[in-house]
C-alpha cells in the first residue's frame, strides 16, 4: 500500500481534509493519519447534510472502505463504480469536491446527490437506481480486455443490490467475459429498509457464524505477527477460502466462479488496504466481502437507519428533523398509505407491494397495521410487477408503489400485466421534480411510456381527496391502472370520509372560459387557476380551467366541445412535453379537424439538472409563473394578429 513514511505537512490551524485536493492527497498521508480524516470526513458529512439533506447513513458507513480505495488504487485510470452511489459523497470529498462546492450538496451549483460522469472524471459510471454497477463495471472490464490495456475496475455493491435480478444476471456472465474484476460486497444489511429474502439471510450466516469468525480473529492476529507482505497475505487469504467450508457452505459466489475474500472489518483501514492490495494481484475475479456500519459516526443514524438513509435536514447534534409547521398539510405518500391502509382493513384482498421503499412509498403505514397484506420483494421492481400479476389472476387486488422514475426499470407492465388486462394498481410516487435529487430521480417520462399502453387507465389527483378518489377507483376497474403523484405535501384539501368512484375518462370544469380554456394535470391545476386569474386581471381575458384527472382514457368529449368555439387552449403537465399529456390532447384535436391553437407547457426535450427546489428548476426552464403568463399571452397576441387583415 503506498503512502510516506513520514506525516504529509498541513498548514496550522487547517483540518486534513482542507488539504486533500485529489486522490494523490489521500496516497501521502501517514497511515496514522488517516484515523483524524476519516473523522474529518464524517463531521463534513454531517454538517452539510443536517442543513441540505442527503444520503447520510450509507455515506457514514463507508468512509474507511473509500479512504482504502482511494490509497490502493490510482483514480481515475482505475475505475471506481459504485451501486446506486448514493454512498458517493465520500468519493466527491476525495477526488477534488470539497469545499463550497460540497457545501452546496444537492443545491443548484452545488455537487450532486449521486455520482455523475459529466461532474468529474473521477465519476466512471453515472448512477442513481440500484443493481446497475456490476453490469458496468464488467462491460468496463471487457472493454479494457478487449483494447488490451492494464487498468483495474472495481464495482461497489451493497448487499441489497444482490437482490436485483440485473446484478445476479451480471454476476452469472462475470466469468465468461473477464478474468480480472474486483467487486466490493458492502455489507450493512440494509438498503433502504432492512434487507429481505434469501439472499440477505444467506450472507447474514455468511457474516456471522461465530465458531468461523472467533478462528479468523486468532489466526488473523498470527499472520499480523509477521512482517507485512503480499506473499504473506497470499498465504492468509489462501488459509480463509479452504478453511471457511468447514463452517459455512461453499460460498455463492465462488459458484459463480469469482474468488471470495472476507468477510474483512469495513472500518479497519489495514485490513481493507491488505484485502484490496491482494484483489488487485488475483488473475480471476474477486468479490471482497466487507462488513459496514450504516450511519458509523451519527448515533441517531445508527439507531434509524431508515429514517437516514436518505434524510431531510436535521439537528446535527440529536439527529432531530426540521417539524414541519402546525396545520401542514400531510405528505401525498402517507396520504396513500392512509388510504390503501384503510381499504386493505375492509378488505382481505386488498394487498400493497413495494420494492424496498415502505417508508417513501407510506407503504410502512400498511405493514404495521394489517402486515398479512403488505409484501416488501426488495430491490426488485420486475419481480413486483411480474408478482402483483400472478396474484392478481387469483382474485387479490394488488396495489403497486413504485416511484415514477423507477418503474422503468419494470416495463414488462406492457406484456405481463397490461396485455393481459390484469386489475393490478400502480401508484407512481414522485411524479414530476424532486429537485434536490436531480435527473436520476425526477419522475418526467412515466406519461410517455404508459400512455401507449393498450388497456391501461391514466391517472393524476389535482389534491390529497382525489389522490384517494382514484386509489378507490382504481380498486374498482376490471384491469390495470396507473395513479401518479407529486413528492412532497399536499394542498390542504380534507379528505372525505367515504370516497367517491370517479367516472373514468371524465374531466372536472373549474372554471369557464370563452377565450382560452386550459387544461392542467394534478400538482399544474393550482399554477392554472392563478394563471387564469392574471389573464383575467391583467388581460381582461376569458379564462377556463379544467381540471384533467384522465390521461387515459382523456374526456373526448369535453375536449373537442372545447376545441371546437374556444380559440385557444392550453395544457399545463409537471412532465416533458414529448409524447406526455399536451401530446394527447393535441392528437384529439387534430383527429377532430379542430380549428383551435393548442400551446403545450410543460418540461423540454432534456434531462434537468438538481437544484435548490422546485421554484429554482421551474425559472431555469421557463416554467416560472411570469413565464407561463408570457408564453400564453403571446401565443394569444399572434392569434389576434392573424385574424386583421393585412390591408389594416
Amino acid at each position: 500500500m503506498p503512502h510516506r513514511t513520514s506525516p504529509a505537512p498541513v498548514p496550522a490551524g487547517a483540518r486534513l481534509l482542507e488539504t486533500i485536493h485529489g486522490p494523490a492527497d489521500v496516497k501521502a498521508l501517514a497511515p496514522a493519519q488517516l484515523p483524524q480524516l476519516a473523522q474529518e470526513i464524517r463531521e463534513e458529512l454531517i454538517a452539510v447534510t443536517a442543513r441540505n439533506g442527503g444520503h447520510i447513513g450509507p455515506n457514514l458507513g463507508v468512509v474507511e472502505l473509500t479512504l482504502a480505495l482511494h490509497r490502493v488504487f490510482d483514480s481515475p485510470r482505475d475505475a471506481f463504480v459504485f451501486d446506486v452511489a448514493h454512498q458517493g459523497y465520500v468519493h466527491k470529498l476525495l477526488t477534488g469536491r470539497g469545499g463550497e462546492f460540497f457545501r452546496r450538496l444537492r443545491q443548484s451549483g452545488g455537487a450532486s446527490g449521486f455520482l455523475t460522469r459529466g461532474e468529474s472524471p473521477h465519476d466512471a459510471f453515472g448512477a442513481g437506481h440500484a443493481g446497475t454497477a456490476l453490469s458496468a463495471a464488467l462491460g468496463m472490464a471487457t472493454a479494457r480486455d478487449l483494447r488490451g490495456s492494464a487498468e483495474h475496475v472495481v464495482a461497489v455493491c451493497g448487499d441489497a443490490a444482490f437482490t436485483c435480478g440485473v446484478t445476479l444476471e451480471a454476476l452469472n456472465n462475470v466469468v465468461s467475459a473477464t478474468q480480472r474484476l474486483i467487486v466490493i460486497l458492502n455489507d450493512n444489511e440494509w438498503s433502504i429498509a432492512r434487507n429481505v429474502g434469501a439472499i440477505s439471510r444467506y450472507l447474514n450466516r455468511l457474516s456471522t457464524n461465530p465458531t468461523y469468525n472467533r478462528i479468523h480473529h486468532d489466526v488473523e492476529a498470527f499472520f499480523k505477527s509477521f512482517p507485512a507482505g503480499v506473499e504473506m497475505n497470499r498465504v492468509y487469504n489462501k488459509w480463509k477460502r479452504e478453511t471457511k467450508d468447514f463452517f459455512v457452505e461453499s460460498s455463492l459466489f465462488e459458484k459463480f466462479g469469482l474468488r471470495y475474500l472476507g468477510p474483512v472489518d469495513g472500518h479497519d483501514l489495514e485490513a481493507l488496504a491488505k484485502n484490496l492490495e491482494f484483489a488487485k494481484h488475483c488473475d480471476v475475479p474477486v468479490l471482497v466481502h466487507v462488513l459496514t456500519k450504516k450511519g458509523r459516526g451519527l448515533p441517531a443514524a445508527v439507531a434509524h437507519p431508515e429514517r437516514f438513509h436518505g434524510a431531510s435536514p436535521f439537528d446535527p447534534l440529536t439527529g432531530e428533523g426540521r417539524k414541519a409547521a402546525v396545520g401542514s398539510p400531510p405528505n401525498y405518500q402517507d396520504v396513500l398509505g392512509q388510504a390503501l391502509t384503510r381499504f386493505a382493513q375492509a378488505d382481505r384482498n386488498v394487498v400493497g407491494i413495494t420494492a424496498a421503499m415502505p417508508s417513501g412509498t407510506g407503504l410502512s403505514q400498511l405493514a404495521a397495521t394489517v402486515p398479512g397484506q403488505f409484501f416488501d420483494v426488495g430491490i426488485a421492481e420486475e419481480h413486483a410487477v411480474l408478482f402483483a400479476a400472478g396474484l392478481a389472476t387469483k382474485g387479490i387486488r394488488p396495489v403497486c408503489a413504485i416511484y415514477s422514475t423507477v418503474l422503468q426499470r419494470a416495463y414488462q407492465v406492457i406484456h405481463d400485466v397490461a396485455l393481459q388486462n390484469l386489475p393490478v394498481t400502480f401508484c407512481m410516487d414522485r411524479a414530476g421534480l424532486s429537485p434536490a435529487d436531480g435527473p436520476t430521480h425526477h419522475g418526467l417520462f412515466d406519461l410517455s411510456y404508459l400512455r401507449c399502453v393498450p388497456n391501461l387507465t391514466v391517472m393524476q389527483p389535482k389534491d390529497e381527496d382525489e389522490l384517494v378518489d382514484m386509489l378507490h377507483t382504481g380498486l374498482q376497474l376490471p384491469g390495470p391502472s396507473c395513479l401518479r403523484y407529486p413528492r412532497g405535501a399536499g394542498t390542504g384539501k380534507p379528505i372525505k370520509p367515504t370516497p367517491a368512484l370517479l367516472p373514468v375518462g371524465q374531466a372536472e370544469v373549474l372554471r369557464e372560459g370563452s377565450n382560452i380554456m386550459i387544461w392542467a394535470l394534478g400538482s399544474m391545476v393550482t399554477d392554472a387557476l392563478a394563471l387564469a386569474d392574471r389573464l383575467a386581471a391583467e388581460e381582461n381575458l376569458s379564462v377556463g380551467v379544467v381540471n384533467a384527472r384522465f390521461v387515459k382514457p382523456l374526456d373526448r368529449t369535453l375536449l373537442l366541445s372545447h376545441a371546437a368555439c374556444i380559440p385557444l387552449l392550453v395544457t399545463l403537465e409537471d412532465h416533458v412535453l414529448a409524447g406526455g399529456f399536451g401530446s394527447a390532447v393535441l392528437e384529439v384535436v387534430q383527429e377532430g379537424d379542430c380549428p383551435c391553437a393548442v400551446e403545450r407547457l410543460g418540461w423540454p426535450d432534456r434531462f434537468v439538472e438538481h437544484g435548490s427546489n422546485v421554484e429554482v428548476l421551474r425559472a431555469a426552464h421557463g416554467l416560472a409563473p411570469a413565464d407561463l403568463h408570457r408564453r400564453v399571452l403571446a401565443r394569444w397576441g399572434s392569434l389576434q394578429a392573424e385574424r386583421i387583415p393585412a390591408d389594416l
